[in-house]
């Protein structure tokens, strides 16, 4: 965004090498998207130094409810987090940490999928001990790590299969216990789903915003405005995606975004008319 010192007190900016700084502010947005048409339905805009956890927690319980599916990747998972969500009603399907520091599921059952139930429980802190713990579905599989050409292994898994050089191990977690009416190779197939949402974000931060474009807004309020405006258009133009995709009776992964921004952009007279300074200046 603009360097100004109103964006900077209030967004942050992030450090580089020998303890400089950015040369411009940044806000950090968490997002959820959905699979089938990657239409973002819900945000949150924080600070630079607001965590995606921290965000994570204030905009997963307004955004979730039963009938959902909500993958995510192994840097989102908490005990905390977890019970959290599944409060909502929805169900989940994440990745976690297979090392040291990744949870320390308790098994109480093999199914037949090969898949096995356990409880979570949380030892630390205290006030977690007594807490009734959660049960889940554990899936562990392999995948040969030359699907990394393809995008579909990121790069931190590395230090997780150190001793074999061919091999990355995933495990998730999912609420859906019953492998008759979730199977576990359809799970692993829906949780690499999960990196459709890069797309999205490449989607908006590339072509519709920009590559490198810096946000003109010079004061925070009016930053949030423009971030809000860019997820709004976003998500008109991917509901309009998903209506024609419909009606011609095609996969909205198969219609093109930037087609559709070009075309949406052709109906807009006079782009770009009303500067957020507008907002300011008092009426004559």
């Amino acid at each position: 965004m603009a360097d100004t010192p109103a964006n900077d007190e209030h967004f942050g900016r992030p450090g580089v090498n020998k303890g400089e700084q950015a040369a411009f502010p940044m806000a950090r947005v968490l997002a959820v998207a959905e699979c089938g048409t990657h239409a973002i339905f819900a945000a949150r805009v924080g600070a630079y130094s607001d965590s995606e956890a921290t965000l994570a927690q204030d905009l997963l319980p307004a955004a979730l409810e039963p009938g959902m599916l909500l993958t995510a990747d192994r840097g989102f998972f908490s005990y905390a987090l977890w019970r959290t969500c599944i409060a909502t009603g929805a169900d989940l399907l994440w990745r976690v940490r297979t090392d040291t520091s990744g949870p320390k599921p308790q098994h109480l059952q093999d199914l037949p999928d090969g898949t096995w139930l356990a409880h979570l429980h949380r030892a630390r802190p205290a006030s977690e001990r007594n807490a009734e713990p959660m049960l889940v579905r554990v899936i562990d599989y392999t995948l040969d790590t030359r699907a990394r050409d393809n995008g579909d292994v990121d790069a931190a898994d590395a230090a997780e299969t150190a001793d074999d050089a061919e091999a990355v191990t995933y495990r998730l977690f999912t609420t859906m216990l019953d492998p008759a009416t979730a199977p576990a190779v359809d799970l692993a197939n829906s949780y690499a789903q999960r990196w459709e949402i890069e797309n999205t974000f490449d989607e908006l931060k590339t072509h519709q915003r920009g590559p490198r474009v810096v946000l003109r807004s010079k004061s925070p309020d009016l930053v949030l405005q423009e971030i809000w405006g860019h997820l709004c258009c976003h998500y008109a133009i991917r509901s309009l995606m998903a209506q024609a995709a419909e009606h011609g009776g095609h996969d909205p992964d198969r219609v093109s975004f930037t087609a559709a921004l070009r075309i949406a952009r052709q109906t807009v007279s006079q782009q770009g008319s009303f500067p957020p300074s507008a907002a300011n200046r008092s009426p004559n």
